[in-house]
């Protein structure tokens, strides 16, 4: 399925314990539209922001990404003192996420280990 890059992605973005303002979640759509850059497959976005006043300071706001890809999810959390440096925080782990995937999947495609070989040569008798 090809998505034309004016279309819009799902991104769903919800807040535990926090109000979630327009300019809130603007940010966290712009940050996301990196991830759909560099992988298409992917179908749903979910991010989930939550902040818990009795924590330390420095972990006071969580961000939890859900990747909903072809294969395995993916799922991230990273916490931070202030809720846009936690969905920066969270947008590059899941870069990483997505880019070590596709290195994987590329690693398989091309490496084929003796024994796949045999399998996926024909059998002569």
């Amino acid at each position: 399925m090809n998505r034309q890059n004016n279309q819009q992605h799902e991104v769903i973005v919800s807040g535990i314990h926090l109000e979630l303002t327009p300019s809130l979640k603007t940010f966290v759509r712009e940050k996301s539209e990196r991830l759909f850059r560099h992988e298409e497959r992917i179908m749903r976005l979910r991010v989930e922001l939550e902040c818990d006043a009795k924590e330390a300071v420095g972990t006071r706001f969580k961000a939890k990404g859900h990747v909903v890809i072809q294969g395995p999810d993916m799922n991230a959390m990273v916490e931070a003192d202030e809720c846009h440096k936690a969905v920066a925080l969270l947008v590059d782990k899941l870069d990483r996420m997505l880019s070590r995937r596709a290195q994987i999947y590329r690693a398989r495609r091309h490496n084929l280990v003796p024994s796949e070989m045999e399998s996926a040569l024909p059998k002569v008798m």
